[in-house]
Order: C-alpha cells, then sequence, then structure tokens
C-alpha cells in the first residue's frame, strides 16, 4: 500500500509555517489542502483538546463569514497530531496566496472574547471540551512567532 502524502513529510524537522500539503482535481476544480503547522512535530508539546476544538470552531466561523473565502471553503479542521490544521479551500492556490487571510483568520482568534460560536449543548457534540483563553494564547504565539514574519522556508515543505 502507498503511503499517502502527509506521511513522506520529515516531520523531525518540519517547523511552523504554512504549507501546500496536497492539491486534489475535483472534476474541473482544483482543491488545496493547507497545512498550517503550529507547533514543531515531536519537539514542541502537543496542543490539548480544548483549545484546539476551540481554534476549530473560531476558525470555521471565521473562513465561512470571510467575504472572498467562504464560498471557496471546504473545511477546517484540526491535525490528528495536534500539532495544526488543515484548510482546504477550492481553488490552484500557494501558500503565500493565502499567508493574509490565515494571518486574519489567527488575529480574529487571538482576539476574540465571549461566547464560543457553536458551544452549546445543541449545536456542537462535546461542547463543554472548550479552552478560550489558550485558544487566544496560541492563536498569538502563532502569529508572533511564524505569520507576521514568516519567510520562504516556511512555505515550502522541507526536502
Amino acid at each position: 500500500m502507498d503511503k499517502i502524502a502527509s506521511f513522506t513529510i520529515n516531520h523531525l524537522i518540519l517547523e511552523p509555517g504554512v504549507y501546500v500539503s496536497r492539491k486534489d482535481k475535483v472534476g474541473s476544480e482544483v482543491i488545496t489542502t493547507f497545512d498550517l503547522r503550529m507547533t514543531a512535530p515531536n519537539k514542541e508539546p502537543v496542543m490539548n483538546t480544548a483549545e484546539v476544538h476551540t481554534m476549530e470552531h473560531l476558525g470555521a466561523t471565521f473562513l465561512r463569514n470571510d467575504p472572498e473565502y467562504k464560498d471557496k471553503t471546504i473545511y477546517f479542521g484540526p491535525m490528528g497530531c495536534r500539532t495544526g490544521f488543515y484548510m482546504v479551500l477550492a481553488g490552484d492556490l500557494t501558500s503565500r496566496d493565502v499567508v493574509d487571510l490565515v494571518t486574519r483568520m489567527y488575529e480574529f482568534i487571538r482576539d476574540f472574547k465571549g461566547d464560543v460560536p457553536g458551544a452549546s449543548a445543541r449545536d456542537c457534540g462535546n461542547y463543554l471540551d472548550m479552552n478560550l483563553g489558550m485558544a487566544n494564547f496560541l492563536a498569538k504565539r502563532y502569529l508572533d512567532n511564524t505569520l507576521y514574519n514568516i519567510t520562504e522556508d516556511h512555505l515550502v515543505y522541507p526536502e
């Protein structure tokens, strides 16, 4: 059986960044999957489920309300390893194309106060597993350490 593409990336040298994970063709449309890597795999602690869950709710809400990307958003959700998120958008896009979008999304998460959208028993299957304070903190960390001064080596997977 062939390894899937994401298992061919050397996670021993992967650093936080915004990477194109894969591109798929669906009919005549290209779908681009982005790896929004927030922590260095196998070097830094992974994020806890409560803050990951909170960022998932906030990130999905942001993307589906963004004037330019709301109709291009296919999916936003956490990686099972809890080191980042996958963002799936319609279009043949590069990492550089979405840095502004990702930055604005993480600023939204960093600055969000109040009730997390969808965090109720009616709207979510695990609504009590939320941690807005840590979501704010981790979004700020990703912005300050990665997004605000992103370089090319954090936009393309290492060899």
